[in-house]
């Protein structure tokens, strides 16, 4: 199954999916992570052990166990002694995608709900990420039956990135989603460093600067944040019930009310600048993405902005 096919498995009105994966904006993705992949390979992440590999370590003489097949032979030959080469043994990069699976996500107002952008995120990510023999890995937080998929080479590691996502969100009310149990969670899940991927709404306390400042300590973590414009602003459509999908509180109100409507957007866009700025604080990069318009496009300007400041 290609990616475009998995956008497009089981797609009704109700769950239209996360839309048109384009070629075009894959390809920028690919770049842009495979540079994050690579940077983890340059650094701690490659081993600085002898095997396999492309990058030469050393030339030294021949002993008795010595694989013959590395035999350097314009060496031997230079020298009158037999030597052999080694390499430097280099380890996949490991990817991690942590996925919020909380009642919230499935609210959506615009052109999809933000499971859907959040699913095209994980299949866009994972889908570049799996290349070139490199390892991913997928764990839910927010439901009450987390997934974990153990990271696994290329296609191995899509697999389990496609039977993870089979799976939607439960409606079903668990309580407050604690994404900083979600960061101490992953920081005992994810041995090696890794480059982490975190998709989710941050719905919830703001009490995780110390949980992500952990996990951002050992990995290259980056924040990916779904959005609806309805969290945002209220219309004028009346006399409504707000519901709260994670805890089933409800309060009446009247939109109608323009009082009601300006301090809900102001104190809106006081918890978004909050969020930013506790992201900014532990030094995770954070992309905002849609449901509405093109999210994959928003996501691949992002990365390229973001990689020009690092």
């Amino acid at each position: 199954m290609t990616i475009a096919q998995a956008a497009r498995r089981g797609r009704t009105p109700d769950r239209p999916g996360p839309g048109e994966l384009r070629d075009a904006h894959l390809r920028r993705l690919d770049l842009t992570v495979r540079r994050r992949v690579d940077a983890l390979l340059a650094g701690d992440h490659r081993a600085i052990t002898i095997g396999d590999g492309s990058e030469l370590a050393q030339i030294r003489p021949y002993v008795v166990g010595d694989d013959v097949r590395r035999i350097d032979w314009n060496v031997t030959a230079r020298t009158g002694e037999v030597h052999v080469r080694e390499h430097v043994a280099e380890r996949a990069a490991r990817v991690w995608l942590l996925l919020d699976t909380s009642a919230s996500m499935l609210f959506g107002t615009a052109d999809r709900r933000k499971w859907d952008v959040a699913e095209g995120v994980a299949l866009a990510v994972g889908h570049v990420a799996a290349r070139r023999g490199n390892r991913l890995a997928v764990a839910t937080y927010g439901d009450a039956a987390p997934i974990v998929q153990p990271d696994r080479h290329g296609r191995r590691g899509l697999l389990g990135l496609l039977h993870a996502l089979r799976r939607e969100p439960s409606d079903q009310p668990c309580g407050t989603t604690s994404f900083a149990q979600a960061c101490d969670r992953a920081a005992r899940l994810v041995r090696r460093r890794s480059l982490v991927v975190v998709v989710s709404d941050f719905r919830g306390p703001l009490d995780w600067r110390r949980p992500l400042l952990r996990l951002a300590a050992g990995h290259d973590v980056v924040a990916v944040e779904v959005r609806d414009r309805r969290e945002e602003e209220l219309p004028d459509v009346g006399v409504v019930w707000l519901v709260d999908p994670e805890t089933r509180q409800q309060l009446q109100v009247d939109t109608r009310d323009r009082r009601l409507r300006a301090r809900f957007a102001a104190d809106a866009a006081t918890e978004r600048r909050e969020l930013e700025r506790l992201f900014r604080a532990v030094g995770v990069p954070h992309a905002v993405v849609s449901t509405s318009g093109d999210w994959l496009r928003t996501l691949v300007r992002f990365l390229e902005l973001e990689k020009t400041r690092r």
